[in-house]
């Protein structure tokens, strides 16, 4: 982080823990207002701000606005709320039904206020539900609209950070996450800063924004994430036992945390205890049938020696690889085309892979597209095409012990061994057990390339002993008188 960014972060942590202490030694007022704020109110004033919700506080907000709105449908605030409940219930669930109920309350509410009116709630809403698709050109459009009417708004710089970043306009997302840290520093300022920062590889950036954004969270639901995001940092860099503490406290938060559930099963599977890591991913995708866990399930059951049970697996993601990653009924119209893609590259039909993401990468041009081209690329035997998108997965600062290997065995393809070495001792450098498959695959190769020769490679060596030329006696300068001997 340069220096100016640091200090805009330390100083809007500063701010919270101010803001927090001023409301924390407010006196009480009598009447309504001491009145702690009930389930649906708490929802409320979560999903406003984009951030997580508890299970229960999210049914009691639908169920009150359902019941208000049957009476009232011209209330476009209700329907923008209802929409934007509707959208974490999908978050949370994973279930697709709720994607296209939060668009039709989101619509709903932009046909009773339109956009020429500033119904941003709305907007902000859509341009949420975007995002939430992995469709992220039309979250851009819609939080540029909001940015354009009312640049002020601070809701609209949580959209387009994450919208950039889906693109791979990485520069633009540190822009926009910037203004947001400036204008309302706290729990979304602060988790997409840790985003920001991981993505350009400052892993202390990244972790130390993120334990800013533990200390503004307030719901057990946002402690909860936040938890989540610090394990998948300490995973990523390779720290079983931080990751393990993390996912568990996360857990302890809200037990029903379906993504931290995912991250102690890979934990547990890191560290050799691989019956509990298959029981938390059944767990976890009895909450949330998200096709990430359930590739890495598969890929655990078939490093287990439980190859029936992983085709079981498999069959499924590619049933829903053949249905299209992105169809508008049983996906919702979310975008699954990168995990599909990546399925279908070590699993199913690399040259189908292929076409999948390129497909993706014509729209979302960012480091997880990259990186998932480039290996499906060289599963179809195209290494030196490959190398093109391993590079840029790889050259822009984030470092994930999978795009290295990734990349350590494109270059090994091509013959570029002291390349493929380096990639290698990367990636155990970075999380040796990134995967119960490749991980043990990057240490039998790097075992099989071995040490370079000594001395350097042998193809630069001397053929023969190099011999010193013998060079030209120096002519005396002009009227320069000889030196004596000595």
């Amino acid at each position: 982080m340069n220096l100016t960014g640091r200090k805009t972060l330390v100083a809007a942590a500063v701010a919270v823990v101010l803001i927090a202490g001023a409301l924390l030694i407010r006196p009480a007022r009598g009447g309504d207002d001491a009145r702690p704020p009930g389930p649906g109110e708490r929802a409320r004033a979560a999903v406003g701000m984009g951030a997580p919700a508890a299970a229960v506080d999210l049914s009691a907000l639908v169920a009150d606005r359902e019941k208000w709105l049957a009476g009232h449908r011209d209330d476009d605030a209700s329907w923008a709320v209802l929409g934007s409940a509707y959208l974490e219930q999908a978050r949370r669930t994973a279930d697709a039904a709720w994607y296209p109920k939060a668009e039709q309350a989101l619509k709903r509410s932009l046909e009773v206020r339109p956009v020429e009116k500033g119904n941003f709630d709305a907007m902000t809403g859509m341009g949420a539900l975007a995002n939430a698709r992995r469709d992220y050109g039309t979250g851009k459009r819609w939080g540029e609209l909001v940015r354009a009417q009312a640049p002020k708004r601070w809701t609209a710089y949580p959209v387009l950070v994450d919208a950039y970043a889906g693109l791979g306009d990485y520069k633009a997302a540190e822009k926009a996450m910037e203004r947001l840290v400036d204008m309302r520093p706290g729990l979304a300022a602060f988790v997409r800063a840790s985003q920001v920062y991981r993505d350009r590889g400052w892993r202390e950036d990244a972790t130390m924004s993120m334990e800013h954004a533990g200390g503004a969270a307030k719901a057990p639901a946002e402690k909860a994430y936040v938890l989540f995001r610090l394990g998948e940092l300490a995973w990523e860099r390779g720290d079983e036992t931080e990751a393990l503490r993390q996912y568990e406290a996360a857990l302890r938060t809200d037990p029903a945390q379906a993504d931290a559930l995912g991250g102690r099963a890979r934990v547990l599977a890191a560290l050799g205890r691989g019956g509990e890591a298959v029981r938390d991913y059944r767990l976890a995708l009895g909450r949330a049938p998200l096709p990430r866990l359930s590739l890495e399930l598969g890929e655990l059951l078939e490093s287990l020696g439980r190859g029936d049970e992983a085709r079981t697996v498999y069959e499924g993601l590619a049933a829903r690889a053949n249905r299209g990653g992105s169809d508008g009924g049983a996906s919702g119209g979310v975008n699954e085309e990168l995990v599909l893609g990546q399925f279908e590259a070590d699993h199913g039909e690399p040259a189908a892979a292929v076409r999948r993401l390129t497909a993706e990468w014509a729209r979302h041009k960012n480091l997880q597209v990259a990186d998932a081209l480039g290996w499906a690329l060289h599963k179809a035997g195209d290494d030196t095409a490959a190398l093109e998108y391993a590079k840029q997965a790889t050259d822009k600062g984030l470092r994930l012990a999978e795009f290295s290997y990734h990349r350590a065995m494109i270059e090994r393809g091509l013959g570029d061994e002291a390349g493929a070495r380096r990639h290698l001792q990367e990636t155990l450098r970075t999380n040796p057990h990134f995967s119960p498959v490749r991980g043990p695959l990057a240490k039998d190769a790097l075992a099989t390339i071995g040490q370079p020769p000594a001395g350097g490679p042998e193809n630069m060596q001397p053929t023969t002993p190099w011999v010193a030329p013998e060079l030209p006696k120096a002519k005396p300068k002009p009227g320069a008188k000889p030196s004596p001997s000595r």
